[in-house]
């Protein structure tokens, strides 16, 4: 028997394992399953760092929004050691000034008390709007931006705004490569990852009908 190949799985701005859920039950029977902990840094080469010292030495990974960026910083540092890559509902650009500016007005809500708001914020970015009323799923959610907490969301924030331009990344990305997306995501459009699949060789691209950003949900 063939030996399997181990997953990282790495989730997004304020987001935790649950946003795996679904997949962690389903693909546990066919190897080692790790989600990686991306709250300890403020910089994605030294998120992207921290999880790879902890990684199998080779591995498939899919990263999901901020865990695509990360994805992204993994193979600047160690593209041999990635076999598979997965990019979910994510963006090879840098923020926008317009982006940035927003970020640092929810640090300076988490930083005043206010962390509280941010799920508010957020489901209406996160889920299609046809789903913002599922109680489980805003849920979901809720918990995780809870279990992030407001000082690992300042954090993250800073590493995503100060992220580099992954665009001259792709054309060099050898391994086999899914881009996905829902096909109502507005926190990453489709246009966004269509660019990504479009710059790897090889990758496919899909889209998730009725989703928003948390496809995996």
């Amino acid at each position: 028997m063939a030996q399997s190949l181990p997953l990282v799985l790495v989730p997004g701005l304020t987001c935790t394992a649950r946003l795996y859920g679904p997949q962690i039950a389903a693909l546990w029977p066919f190897g080692q399953v790790t989600v990686a902990d991306h709250r300890r840094d403020a910089d994605m080469a030294a998120i992207a760092a921290r999880i790879l010292k902890d990684a199998p030495p080779r591995f498939a990974l899919a990263g999901l929004s901020m865990g695509g960026y990360i994805a992204f910083a993994m193979l600047r540092l160690a593209p041999e050691r990635i076999a598979k890559l997965a990019l979910l509902d994510t963006s090879a650009r840098p923020d926008t000034p317009e982006q940035t500016a927003g970020r640092n007005t929810q640090i300076a809500m988490a930083q005043s008390g206010r962390y509280g708001e941010i799920p508010d914020l957020s489901i209406p970015r996160y889920l299609n709007a046809k789903h913002q009323r599922d109680e489980r799923l805003t849920t979901i959610v809720r918990q995780m931006v809870m279990e992030t907490g407001p000082e690992a969301f300042v954090r993250q924030l800073m590493a995503i705004m100060s992220r580099p331009d992954s665009r001259p990344l792709l054309a060099s990305i050898r391994c086999p490569t899914l881009v996905l997306v829902g096909d109502a995501d507005i926190a990453t459009p489709p246009e966004l990852n269509k660019e990504i699949a479009a710059g790897i060789p090889g990758a496919k691209f899909t889209t998730i009908a009725e989703s928003g950003h948390l496809t995996t949900l």
